[in-house]
């Protein structure tokens, strides 16, 4: 998305042909009941009309143009839907589904999963609201899902604390742990996540010398807007 608007079909094929391992986009369930790939609730940053994601059709949601912000030459890009979005994923390639909204996406989301012939094995389903991940763990034990969190200094201490971390992670049957860069993160912690016995991941690097940082405290992996560009710079630096 350094290259390409952000959660459309030109972003992520860019980013298997940079050699991503894997992409990311945002969902969000429609009025009449699809899944199409948009960061917000609304589309007032991405398009040329704000309409409410969830207040609105799919049919008027693809007549938007949500590329034009981004460059000229991206102008008339639709937003696309999550089969269209599964479509893209190469064998033997991984998918990271935020869900953007709440728990009631997940039957229409597992409806598509199961009609489409991507291995399930493929897919990870993360989201900030636990609920989320509960419901999906309910529904499909099996399929990966993370539980997201973005931690802050409050008081000189990292909120929430790893404690609360502890019990959401074990509430929602989470499979993993992804959280932002924060300075904060240390070695200890993310042992910790992976003694409990969740993965841990990190958004959103696009710089070398931090994400190098987060693959030796042991990210299993790291999110990017650059994937290309950055996967030389770490090969660069060994």
């Amino acid at each position: 998305s350094a290259d390409a608007p952000e959660n459309t079909l030109p972003a992520f094929q860019l980013a298997w042909e940079q050699g991503a391992d894997a992409i990311e986009g945002d969902f969000h369930l429609t009025k009449d009941g699809h899944i199409v790939c948009h960061h917000d609730r609304d589309t007032k940053k991405r398009a040329n009309r704000k309409l409410t994601i969830a207040k609105s059709t799919l049919a008027e949601l693809r007549a938007l143009d949500v590329g034009s912000w981004k460059a000229e030459e991206w102008r008339g890009t639709s937003m696309p839907t999550l089969t269209e979005v599964l479509d893209t994923i190469p064998d033997g390639r991984e998918f990271f589904l935020e869900v953007k909204c709440g728990p009631e996406i997940v039957p229409p989301l597992l409806k598509i999963l199961d009609g489409h012939p991507i291995p399930e094995e493929q897919v990870t389903i993360i989201s900030f609201n636990a609920e989320v991940i509960a419901e999906t763990k309910r529904a499909r034990p099996k399929l990966r899902a993370n539980w997201l969190c973005s931690l802050k200094e409050k008081l000189g201490r990292t909120t929430p604390s790893l404690t609360r971390i502890e019990q959401t992670l074990a509430d929602c049957r989470a499979d993993g742990f992804s959280s932002n860069s924060f300075p904060g993160i240390d070695a200890q912690f993310v042992a910790r996540i992976h003694d409990l016995g969740y993965s841990y991941h990190v958004w959103t690097i696009d710089d070398a010398p931090t994400a190098r940082r987060f693959l030796e405290l042991g990210s299993a992996t790291i999110t990017t807007n650059r994937p290309g560009a950055l996967r030389v710079e770490l090969r660069e630096r060994g």
